[in-house]
């Protein structure tokens, strides 16, 4: 039988126990999501204005989520949102949606003028196109995003994000991204990815001109600036590390995080230029982990827009290295085309025969090995 003093220990320890478990809830972090309102479809269901990057979306909440954050979406409209399209098989969207309470609260995005900013400890604007032409210009998310900033809270914004931070001047007279080290959609992933639209504005241009300092990396590569309590990812494959690092300004651990499979094919290519041989042996021995169709489409992309020989050289040697995997007509056009580019014709009509054996109807591999014959 226990004595008064082990009950009233026993009661003691219950109640110390239950309030550090209260604490901990109270200490969880808030993060406010801002979503574009801007997308809107005709009675076809076509998508005839942009809207927000449901990829984006899903892993940065899946991320914050891991992290033990509460996250709220906000929207300028609020409600329900119209996103770009999004392939829904894809694995952190199919998680996302089998979430229904995270779906339930992205059908229910709260107005942005419903918003206290004293209630965040963070604000993560989502790229997408729709950005550009909504979250811009929003005064109400202007004033927000000053707030939690002057605050000491984290600021951050991924891909077409960044637009939302243009134009916002703090307490002391001085712009926001004024000497800032800011990542963010660049003219080179404009003019490569950028064909639906006609964008209000030029993202990369803008930034500069409020005296922001323009941190880039190639062409659709992960790159995240982190200057002070302001994060900025560069594109798409910058999401889930530009998450993760507001995670770490939060003073969170970032230990066992969600990893992607497409952001780490990213960060292979980059290990290609740094030891293409070495990265070469790291896809073959574990292809599981990386993604061959992003690979060579990266290497497609490459190719066309590559500024450098260093470019052009990893371009050529993902395209090659993938043929095995995506054996498709465009990937052996583009290896050809990347030879004459390095006035190697033989070597591209070498190419060109080969993959005519497997495509003999089509029409850009016979034009392109009639190029080829007479250079």
């Amino acid at each position: 039988m226990k004595t008064k003093f082990q009950k009233n220990l026993a009661i003691t320890l219950f109640t110390l126990i239950c309030s550090l478990g209260n604490s901990a809830q109270a200490d969880n972090k808030n993060i406010l999501m801002v979503l574009s309102s801007y997308g809107e479809k005709n009675e076809q269901g076509e998508l005839i204005k942009p809207g927000y990057e449901f990829d984006e979306m899903s892993k940065s909440y899946l991320v914050f989520k891991s992290a033990g954050t509460n996250v709220t979406f906000a929207s300028p409209s609020g409600g329900e949102l119209i996103t770009d399209n999004f392939d829904t098989e894809k694995p952190y969207n199919k998680q996302f949606l089998t979430d229904q309470q995270a779906v339930t609260l992205l059908k229910q995005t709260k107005s942005l003028s419903t918003i206290n900013p004293n209630m965040y400890d963070a604000i993560y604007v989502v790229g997408g196109k729709g950005p550009m032409y909504d979250l811009a210009k929003d005064q109400k998310l202007k004033q927000l995003i000053k707030s939690i900033y002057e605050q000491n809270g984290i600021v951050a914004a991924v891909c077409h994000g960044p637009a939302a931070l243009l134009d916002i001047k703090l307490s002391n007279g001085e712009y926001l991204l004024a000497g800032k080290r800011i990542s963010a959609f660049t003219n080179l992933e404009e003019q490569a990815f950028t064909k639906k639209w006609q964008l209000p504005f030029s993202l990369e241009d803008q930034i500069k001109a409020q005296g922001a300092q323009l941190i880039k990396d190639g062409l659709m590569l992960n790159q995240v600036s982190i200057d002070g309590r302001l994060v900025t990812g560069q594109n798409p494959f910058s999401t889930a590390d530009s998450a993760i690092a507001v995670v770490e300004k939060l003073g969170l651990a970032t230990d066992n995080l969600p990893q992607f499979k497409d952001d780490n094919t990213i960060k292979l290519v980059e290990q290609f230029y740094v030891d293409s041989q070495a990265a070469k042996q790291t896809f073959e021995t574990s292809k599981q982990d990386y993604s061959p169709m992003l690979l060579a489409m990266f290497g497609v992309y490459q190719s066309k827009y590559a500024n450098t020989e260093a470019e052009r050289n990893v371009a050529l040697m993902l395209m090659e290295l993938t043929s095995k995997d995506i054996d498709h007509p465009m990937l052996y056009t583009a290896i050809a085309q990347t030879y004459l580019d390095q006035n190697n014709p033989q070597q591209a009509i070498n190419v060109l025969k080969h993959s005519k054996t497997k495509f003999p109807e089509n029409e850009q591999i016979n034009i392109l090995l009639d190029e080829a014959t007479k250079s």
